[in-house]
């Protein structure tokens, strides 16, 4: 008669454990049935990754309905997560047992799940609670994410160059040209880039890497990796080879002025020069050393181009000068499948020939490696920060003021590109150990609450970043990437959902946008974690219950940032 059953699928002992101290009672999977959404919810993860893009939800999975054991084998791949709810859910008692029988035949009035494929929209009620949305895989996946944000200036004044790296959809032929483009171009503006560097333009890095523990703390990837030593290179290659990069970059420079408008000049990567002569000529000075040939003329062009060319590329600073990208499947997540390169024909050869299980053929993302990134004990991280949006119409969105950082367990290199070194992923760092190489100040479980990285900015002379720059920097990014996707959202009302954002910090603290994920882990892999965790579910419960009966109760770490 209060309206208080609720229902959970997945590993969220938390919310139970918080539902149930509200007095709310659970009505349970049967133990078979609990094995058999689990496996129903890793299916229908499934079918959202590899359905397409602009498809609809896929045939539904009925949560409420009921299962046949012969069409839904037990999955053993799940067998652990299903086992570790049953183990928190304890009844010693039995009497949540007893009172889920009671409500058996009762439609719960919220339901937290891990996908929404799990539910039942025609058996829901107007004012049933459900933590999904349906179709937001126009922001959750990197392919929505990618073709969302490329449309974002048509929605807003607002620039995804500012905050998201260059990315492209290689299973679209005018985007893997156009990714085969900026490839070209960037390799031009890196080698004028490592021409200034080489004439004493700019100090040349340490050929050793320096010891971390002796330092501030502060690497920056320029000063932390090293180039590869030139002493044996050999004979600098040909002349002409910064003369075609400032062509090239000239070129692209009346192109981005729009200076082509009358003339209707073609691509410069498509009427300058061998391309495929200068790229090789260009591994071997980023990647092997070889030596350049600049004049002092050419010296000045350089400084001049480059200096035009910032004015407009939002990311030429942060893309640094050894072309590095990453590759990843559209739609997968936890690190799966991602592999980081510095050559176009890896890059093009892998999506054809590779892919990750279940990803189709064609569903890959490209994007630009953030090089010039903030390193901490010369280490890469990341920050998972958290959001919730309990409206989309009016557009409702909640900032958390507590996130946490993750830490690689290498330490960092342009010049190795191991996963143990570039993906801040619990799910992949947890299968490397640290490296003897790695500062012994990097926290041995690889995690950090935002305190502590407010406290280790400030230790450094950096105390206003967090709030001046990288606060806002996120909110910003966050609500951009909302509105490009918001037409594309199945909206329904009484529905909410808390997304976990993923950003890298760069050298001057900006941050730049990864991914959005729909269904953030809640399963702690740290102190840190157990706790933010636990916050970040109790007062989401605050948020989307609580303040529904009382506006003026505490929603905790929760902050309004957007309603439109």
């Amino acid at each position: 008669q209060e309206k208080k059953i609720f229902m959970v699928q997945g590993p969220y002992p938390i919310i139970r454990h918080l539902l149930r101290a509200r007095g709310w009672v659970e009505r349970k999977l049967p133990s078979v049935g609990r094995q058999l959404e689990q496996h129903r919810g890793d299916q229908n993860k499934q079918r959202l990754k590899t359905r397409p893009r602009n498809g609809g939800g896929g045939q539904r999975e009925a949560l409420l309905g009921t299962t046949d054991p012969l069409h839904y084998p037990w999955p053993s791949a799940e067998e652990e997560e299903v086992k570790e709810e049953e183990q928190c859910d304890e009844d010693p008692n039995g009497i949540h047992d007893l009172m889920s029988y009671l409500v058996r035949d009762r439609l719960p009035n919220f339901i937290w799940t891990n996908f929404l494929e799990a539910t039942d929209h025609d058996m829901l009620q107007h004012d049933h609670v459900v933590n999904h949305y349906a179709r937001v895989d126009a922001f959750t996946t990197k392919e929505g994410l990618c073709l969302s944000l490329q449309n974002l200036p048509w929605i807003e004044q607002a620039d995804p160059n500012t905050f998201f790296p260059r990315c492209y959809r290689l299973g679209t032929m005018d985007e893997q040209e156009a990714f085969i483009e900026d490839f070209r171009l960037t390799a031009a503006r890196s080698l004028l880039k490592l021409a200034l560097e080489e004439a004493g333009d700019r100090p040349v890095r340490t050929k050793k890497v320096p010891n971390p523990a002796k330092g501030a703390g502060w690497h920056r990837s320029n000063v932390s990796h090293p180039k590869h030593s030139t002493a044996q290179a050999g004979s600098p290659l040909y002349p002409e080879l910064v003369e075609e990069a400032l062509e090239v970059c000239k070129q692209h420079l009346g192109v981005l002025r729009h200076q082509d408008i009358d003339r209707g000049t073609p691509s410069p990567c498509r009427t300058c020069i061998d391309w495929d002569r200068f790229l090789q000529e260009y591994y071997r000075v980023a990647h092997e050393g070889a030596g350049l040939v600049l004049t002092k003329q050419q010296r000045k062009q350089c400084q001049n181009l480059l200096r035009h060319l910032a004015e407009q590329l939002p990311q030429l600073g942060m893309e640094g000068k050894l072309n590095v990208w990453i590759l990843k499947p559209g739609a997968e997540s936890q690190g799966r499948g991602i592999i980081c390169t510095t050559r176009l024909e890896e890059v093009l050869q892998l999506a054809r020939g590779f892919t990750a299980p279940s990803v189709q053929v064609g569903r890959w993302v490209v994007q630009k490696y953030v090089e010039r990134l903030l390193t901490i004990f010369g280490t890469k991280f990341d920050i998972r920060q958290w959001f919730v949006v309990t409206d989309w119409k009016p557009l409702t969105v909640w900032f958390y003021q507590d996130c946490y950082l993750r830490f690689c367990s290498w330490p960092f290199s342009l010049c190795h590109l191991e996963r143990a070194r570039h993906l801040c992923n619990v799910s992949v760092q947890k299968w490397y150990k640290t490296s003897p190489d790695q500062d012994p100040r990097v926290p041995p479980d690889k995690i950090w609450s935002n305190k502590q990285f407010q406290e280790y900015l400030a230790q450094l002379g950096q105390a206003d970043a967090w709030h001046q720059v990288l606060v806002p920097g996120m909110k910003a990014a966050i609500l951009n990437a909302l509105r490009s996707a918001q037409d594309q959202v199945g909206f329904r009302k009484g529905s909410f959902e808390l997304y976990g954002a993923d950003f890298l910090v760069g050298e001057d603290c900006q941050p730049w946008l990864l991914e959005i994920n729909s269904c953030p882990t809640m399963r702690p892999s740290s102190a840190v974690t157990r706790q933010l965790c636990a916050n970040v579910q109790r007062d989401t419960l605050r948020l989307v219950l609580d303040r529904k009966n009382n506006p003026t109760c505490s929603i905790g770490a929760f902050e309004l940032i957007y309603k439109e």
